[in-house]
């Protein structure tokens, strides 16, 4: 088979699921996403649950790209106010460009609950997260045992769906509206000195 259509054709299911929720992935959404003849979807993938696993894979190798490209730009971040731009930056990304591959994450995890066959290939990619933000405070000179990772990873995913509706009065009650102070807090938060 023609991997550059296939690449099309999963990138188009993350478009639907962006678009249309779970609900609205269908062979034919995805054709016409993908600018493709009718029917050339269901060629490649022949069930629906085919076409899940076609995105959720699509999906884990974007993420992938994205952690390796962070990674890979440049050195780890040297005190909290690096690790604070860097973790605001990534909220931008939620909100921005990566907003397509976040919706479509968000629709998969909605289908996984479901299908434990989808929850098992999306689960490496959040429970990659819970490591890679352990890192990156470590990488930092700050705190980074297990509790203040899991802290750190939990509230950066309580932000995702806030940023992604982007409800005005939401953000400002959690302090979304401006990403760089509710980095900046956050790290003061996770890396409070534990008292007794």
């Amino acid at each position: 088979m023609n991997q550059d259509r296939r690449d099309r054709l999963r990138d188009a299911a993350i478009a639907v699921l962006a678009q249309e929720g779970g609900r609205g992935l269908t062979h034919r959404a995805v054709d016409a996403a993908a600018a493709v003849p009718t029917g050339t979807a269901k060629n490649y993938f022949p069930t629906r649950d085919a076409l899940l696993r076609a995105a959720a894979e699509r999906c884990a190798e974007q993420y992938r790209a994205l952690a390796q490209a962070l990674s890979g730009a440049g050195p780890a971040p040297a005190g909290a106010a690096q690790l604070a731009a860097l973790l605001a930056g990534l909220l931008r990304d939620v909100a921005g460009p990566g907003r397509t591959r976040v919706l479509a994450y968000l629709g998969l995890q909605a289908e996984a609950a479901r299908r434990p066959w989808l929850a098992a290939l999306l689960d490496p990619v959040a429970a990659a997260d819970f490591a890679a933000h352990a890192h990156l405070l470590r990488a930092a000179g700050l705190p980074a045992g297990p509790a203040r990772a899991r802290t750190l990873t939990l509230a950066l995913h309580g932000a995702v769906p806030h940023l992604l509706t982007g409800a005005p009065d939401t953000l400002a009650a959690a302090g979304l509206d401006d990403l760089d102070r509710f980095a900046r807090e956050l790290l003061a938060a996770v890396c409070e000195e534990e008292t007794r």
